[in-house]
C-alpha cells in the first residue's frame, strides 16, 4: 500500500470518529415531550365570616292587631364558620368537592310596635323586642371552573347545592310595655340551600394551594319551637324567619395527594 493512500485511509478514519460525538450529541438534544397528567384528590379546610340577611319574621299572631309594623325589621349579628372537605381535579380547568361547615351561633334582635285597636291613645298600643340565637349545619356539592393561572394565582368560579340545618334558639318576646311577652323553644329543620362562589387559589407549593373565596348562601327557611306567654298560655304557633341568606368570606388551605 503507497503512503498516500496511507494517508487516505487514516485522515478518512480520524473524520469519522470527529463526526460520532457530534451525531451523539445531535441524538441527545432531541427534546423529550412530557404528556401533561390531570386529576388528584385533595382535601380543603376554610374558615370564615357570615353575614346574614333575612326576609322578615312572620307570625300568626301579627295578624289579630289592628296595627301592626316593625320599627327595625331585625337582622343578624355576623358570626365565624368552619368547614372542611373533599374533592377531585379533573383538569386544569374543572374540579369539584363536597363540604361540610358549621355556622355558628349568631344574635338576632327585631322591634316591633302594635295597636289593637288602631285608635291611638286608648292604652291598648305596645311594642314587642324580640331576641333569638341562629346557627346552621351546612352541605353541599360544589363544582368549580377554574380560570388559568397567571403568575401562580388562579381565579375560580363556582356554584353549590345541598342542604342546610338552621336552628333557632333561646327565642324571647319582651314586651316592656305591658310587662308581658313570651318565649320559644329550640327548633331545627332541614332546608334545601344553593351557592355562589368566586375567589383565587394561590400556589404555595407543588401540593398545597391557600384558597381565599366568596359565597353567596341562601339557607332556607328557619322557625321556632312553639311559642308561649309568660302566664304559660300559647298559641300553637311559631316565629318563622323567612329566606336567610348570606354573604361569606372564607380563607382556606387545599391538600393535593
Amino acid at each position: 500500500m503507497s503512503t498516500f493512500i496511507k494517508h487516505t485511509a487514516v485522515s478518512a478514519a480520524l473524520l469519522c470518529l470527529g463526526a460520532a460525538p457530534a451525531y451523539a450529541a445531535d441524538i441527545q438534544e432531541t427534546p423529550i415531550v412530557e404528556v401533561q397528567q390531570f386529576g388528584g384528590w385533595y382535601l380543603r379546610g376554610d374558615i370564615g365570616m357570615s353575614n346574614q340577611e333575612f326576609d322578615g319574621l312572620d307570625y300568626a299572631g301579627f295578624a289579630g292587631p289592628a296595627v301592626h309594623d316593625f320599627l327595625d325589621d331585625g337582622d343578624f349579628d355576623a358570626g365565624i364558620t368552619g368547614q372542611i372537605g373533599i374533592g377531585y381535579q379533573f383538569n386544569d380547568w374543572f374540579r369539584a368537592d363536597v363540604t361540610g361547615q358549621y355556622r355558628g351561633k349568631t344574635d338576632f334582635s327585631a322591634l316591633d310596635i302594635y295597636d289593637t285597636d288602631g285608635i291611638p291613645g286608648t292604652g291598648d298600643e305596645g311594642t314587642n323586642d324580640y331576641s333569638a340565637k341562629k346557627s346552621e349545619w351546612l352541605f353541599l356539592a360544589n363544582a368549580y371552573a377554574d380560570l388559568g393561572t397567571y403568575a401562580g394565582i388562579t381565579p375560580y368560579v363556582g356554584a353549590g347545592i345541598g342542604g342546610s340545618r338552621n336552628t333557632i334558639s333561646n327565642f324571647i318576646d319582651n314586651n316592656v310595655i305591658t310587662g308581658g311577652g313570651g318565649y320559644a323553644g329550640s327548633e331545627s329543620q332541614w332546608e334545601l340551600a344553593w351557592a355562589l362562589h368566586a375567589g383565587v387559589g394561590i400556589k404555595a407549593t407543588d401540593q398545597m394551594t391557600i384558597d381565599v373565596g366568596y359565597s353567596y348562601l341562601d339557607l332556607g327557611d328557619g322557625k321556632t319551637g312553639t311559642a308561649y306567654n309568660f302566664d304559660g298560655s300559647t298559641s300553637n304557633e311559631a316565629f318563622k324567619f323567612k329566606d336567610i341568606t348570606s354573604h361569606d368570606f372564607t380563607v382556606g388551605v387545599r391538600y393535593a395527594f
